[in-house]
């Protein structure tokens, strides 16, 4: 924590974008340890009656929940709960290549309060309308910026994508009810996109399918590339030379102009040599040969118990009666459920706390990097691969990003969200209400623990 921010350091960082937790801030400055970095500024909800979007402090039910990895438990203390999170947990799923825990710095309050209002105008209403920068903080979370390749950004030429991918399968847990049958089916995205639909929140549900990017099949790779560039809500942004080119600068990107389009497929061109094509054959060729979505696939599958199972094991950890259960009335899942409640502390917090880190896979985000190879060069730090249509390699790296820890009273939450949008999907029917959703390969699409857009 050597490295202090403090008012007069404000004016060189703007903004770069955000998620339902974190502002982030891109440096803009001259010093050379600063180049290339980003930093992650903890935000509040405006609304306290919503349940905060990310965990700094650690009820007692949550030390007995994260209570076998020590170095978290005691990250609390540090106020480091970020960075020991993304360290000692999800680089453990992840792999330790594809996850930058970060360095943290303090922040004065002017600090903050300056770089707040400096970068009000940047940042999309709604998102202005749900949260603000935490003034009251006293440090954030300084990472590099994997958009670049380098601390040199100037001298650099990239394009990046930036991919959340959101759930990958489709859950087939006992302890789902009949009358949620559906969701054994029907992905959560895809369920998901009809309320947003209804709600106003989208004008067009989205094309993109997540079960085809995680298929490991290279031609569902490419379509789930493809919709993107029609549908990429917050799923999808590309950045030229680390400036955004494509996609919302707040995570979300409802419509997309002709215009925005043309003008980053040229920043393709010029930067890559790529047509359109041959980038979609680019960025699917990296995520087969780097196994990343593999990894965060298997992350995601450590929710064996699906909400309606898991729900259960967080009234035994919080020591309350189960409010699921006075509501039920079928005598063969009370059965299940009685199973679950008789569980032993330990077995129990094991399960929740495996949901929460499946959580966190199912809502983080996938950069992915690329600039052309130097000829001749066979001593680079980076994986490469070879794109045959213009016979030429590409040095990639790959990083997971967003990997915030979600707080254990967040659980009813869950349920209560799957619950809405299961109920509303089963009762509008599967189509016929949303006129948009006539688009190949939506039958299939799944996003779990999603943060609604208020």
């Amino acid at each position: 924590m050597e490295v202090v921010l403090h008012a007069g350091d404000a004016e060189d960082w703007v903004y770069k974008g955000e998620g339902a937790a974190n502002l982030i801030l891109s440096y803009t400055g001259s010093s050379p340890s600063m180049l290339g970095k980003v930093l992650r500024a903890k935000k509040v909800l405006n609304d306290k009656a919503q349940p905060a979007p990310n965990c700094v402090n650690f009820s007692s039910y949550e030390q007995l929940v994260w209570g076998d990895i020590p170095e978290l438990i005691e990250s609390v203390k540090q106020g480091s709960v970020a960075q020991a999170y993304a360290v000692h947990v999800m680089s453990q799923h992840l792999g330790h290549d594809h996850v930058d825990g970060g360095v943290r710095v303090s922040v004065s309050k002017d600090f903050l309060e300056i770089v707040g209002k400096n970068v009000l105008s940047a940042r999309p209403a709604w998102r202005v309308n749900a949260s603000a920068i935490d003034t009251n903080a006293d440090s954030a979370l300084l990472i590099s910026d994997h958009s670049l390749f380098s601390g040199k950004p100037r001298g650099s030429s990239c394009i990046a994508v930036e991919i959340k991918a959101k759930c990958g399968f489709l859950p087939s847990s006992e302890y789902i009810s009949k009358e949620n049958a559906i969701k054994k089916q029907v992905t959560r995205y895809k369920m998901h996109q009809h309320l947003k639909f209804h709600q106003g929140q989208i004008s067009k549900t989205s094309e993109y399918d997540p079960l085809d990017l995680f298929s490991g099949s290279k031609e569902r790779i490419r379509t789930a590339i493809k919709s993107f560039f029609s549908t990429p809500q917050n799923n999808f942004r590309i950045f030229v030379n680390g400036s955004l080119g494509f996609g919302g600068m707040g995570g979300g990107a409802d419509k997309v102009l002709a215009n925005e389009t043309e003008k980053c497929l040229e920043d393709l061109r010029k930067v890559s040599g790529l047509q359109l094509s041959d980038f979609i054959e680019l960025l699917s060729e990296a995520i087969s040969k780097s196994g990343v979505l593999d990894k965060l696939l298997a992350t995601q599958k450590l929710d064996d118990h699906d909400i309606e199972g898991a729900i259960h094991l967080y009234y035994n950890i919080i020591s309350q009666p189960c409010l699921v259960c006075k509501n039920i009335t079928d005598a063969e899942l009370l059965h299940k459920y009685s199973v679950l409640h008789s569980l032993p502390l330990d077995k129990s917090c094991k399960i929740v706390r495996d949901f929460l880190i499946s959580a966190t896979a199912k809502d983080c985000s996938l950069m992915m990097c690329f600039r052309p190879r130097e000829c001749e060069r066979t001593d680079s730090e980076y994986d490469s691969v070879f794109l045959q249509s213009v016979n030429r390699a590409y040095d990639y790296k790959a990083y997971f990003v967003d990997l915030d820890v979600k707080p254990l009273d967040k659980m009813t939450h869950y349920f209560k969200l799957d619950q809405k949008i299961v109920n509303f999907y089963t009762k509008s029917g599967e189509i016929g209400r949303v006129p948009c959703d006539s688009q190949k390969g939506v039958g299939t699409s799944d996003d779990t623990a999603v943060q609604p857009q208020h």
